[in-house]
């Protein structure tokens, strides 16, 4: 009965996946031939259902005014959903924007901070990035910076 029930359940969510990732996959034909619009129609549902790819590329949207008007706060946002699941390269933007100050108050911080986790996912940029940071930042300010990494992976990127 057990194994019954679980295969009704994956056939009725193995269609979900798939469309979703159809739909990501419009999305991303759409942007890649510069209709963001369509691309932002796509993605918006899914980014909205917790799809972190999806997210991720609003971010990009926002930051860069593609298919809606430039808006660094929205970029954070959908870098910060992003984050919050793992996505390392959500991890790379948020530590600029916040080096930056866009959509953010500056923090170098906060961007060491952000660095260091995708440099910890591997990320090589990341570690240029972060390092050069280092440069500038206080032996104090990198200690801050350390813990707030620490203490972010502890709660897996909630709230950070």
């Amino acid at each position: 009965m057990l194994k019954i029930l679980t295969l009704a359940i994956a056939l009725l969510v193995l269609p979900a996946v798939n469309a979703t990732a159809q739909d990501f996959d419009k999305g991303l034909a759409a942007a890649q031939r510069g209709d963001f619009a369509t691309a932002l129609r796509e993605w918006t549902p899914l980014a909205e259902q917790g799809f972190a790819n999806a997210q991720f590329n609003l971010g990009l949207m926002n930051a860069n005014g593609q298919g809606a008007p430039q808006d660094y706060k929205a970029a954070v946002r959908w870098y910060t959903l992003a984050a919050e699941q793992g996505n390392s390269l959500a991890y790379k933007k948020l530590g600029l924007m916040y080096e930056m100050g866009t959509g953010v108050i500056q923090d170098n911080v906060y961007a060491h901070m952000w660095w260091n986790i995708a440099a910890s996912s591997g990320d090589k940029d990341a570690v240029k990035y972060r390092d050069f940071l280092a440069g500038i930042l206080t032996p104090s300010q990198i200690a801050e910076a350390q813990d707030l990494a620490r203490e972010c992976v502890a709660k897996n990127y909630k709230g950070c």
